[in-house]
Order: structure tokens, then sequence, then C-alpha cells
């Protein structure tokens, strides 16, 4: 049986990152194994929506066409304010590890939830360093989980759509 990995993109804008998650999507990439964290709404006061408890989005904000596309995609989605990185808003797997992670407040090392969850992931505390930095930079994370052969295509279609970079990370 093959390990499961997971590899993560950083991409300078949704639409970027929303590119990736279509191609790989129409590549016929379990969607169940993505995952994306980003702000992307920094220009606006106000958040960019809530979910009631039917699960109907309730208010959208100047980039809600995009989150609320990639939510009817992806499963899982939430809004997060992380101490030290601010509001993220996450879509994916990735979520359920947001939400351990603050439940449990499973903070690890002073890390924040987000760096716990990413540290779940298998990702070394070096990036998740840098991956916190990232998201405080309005860019985005976008995360592919499966086998080495899932990981090999969704690395190829990241980088045909401007990845800053690319990581592989080991559960």
């Amino acid at each position: 049986m093959d390990k499961e990995n997971a590899v993560i993109a950083v991409y300078e804008t949704h639409s970027q990152a929303e590119d990736t998650i279509r191609e790989l999507e129409r590549s016929g990439f379990d969607m169940k194994r993505l995952s994306i964290l980003g702000k992307g709404y920094h220009s606006e006061e106000r958040p960019v929506g809530f979910y009631t408890t039917g699960d109907r989005m309730k208010s959208w904000g100047a980039t809600g066409a995009f989150w609320g596309g990639l939510w009817g995609v992806l499963v899982g989605a939430a809004f997060f304010w992380i101490p030290g990185v601010g509001p993220i808003a996450a879509a994916g797997p990735v979520v359920h590890l947001l939400v351990g992670a603050l439940e449990g407040a499973a903070l690890v090392g002073g890390l924040s939830a987000l760096g716990a969850a990413l540290m779940a992931l298998g990702v070394p505390r070096k990036s998740v360093l840098k991956y916190e930095m990232e998201l405080r930079a309005d860019k985005y994370l976008v995360i592919a989980h499966g086998d080495a052969k899932d990981i090999e295509l969704a690395r190829e279609i990241m980088n045909r759509h401007e990845a800053i970079g690319t990581e592989s990370v080991a559960a």
C-alpha cells in the first residue's frame, strides 16, 4: 500500500490557486483530497461571509465568487481567526486539522493552531513558519493529499500554474 503524502504549493493570487484547483478537478484528481488556505480579502473591512446552520452562505464580500466557487467544489470549508496570522478562509481536509487544533488547544511548541495543523500533515517546523508568513502576506496555499502518483500529478499541475514553490511532505 502506498504511503499517504501531500504536496503544498504557494500562489501569489487567488486566480492562480483557483486555476490550479480547476485543472486538478478536470484531471480527475479526487477533490476530497484538496485543501486551500488564504486571506484574499484584505481590502474589505468585514468578513467574506458566514454560514447558517443549513450551510447556506448568507453574505459574500468582493472575493465571494472565488471562495464560493471553491467551497462548492471542495469538501469542508470554514473561516478562522488565527492569532498572529489573522483571518483565514480554508477548504478541504485541512479544515478538520485546524478545528482539531483549535478545539484541543493542540499548540505545538508555541505554534499557532495553523502551525499545529500543518505539522500534523507532516510539514517540518521551518516550513510551517514560512507558510504562516506567506498567508500573512496574502498568498494562498493549495495542498493536495494522496499517494505518490497523485502527488506527482498534483505537483506537475501546480507548477504549470506559476506556483511560487512546492514542497512534498509525508504524513
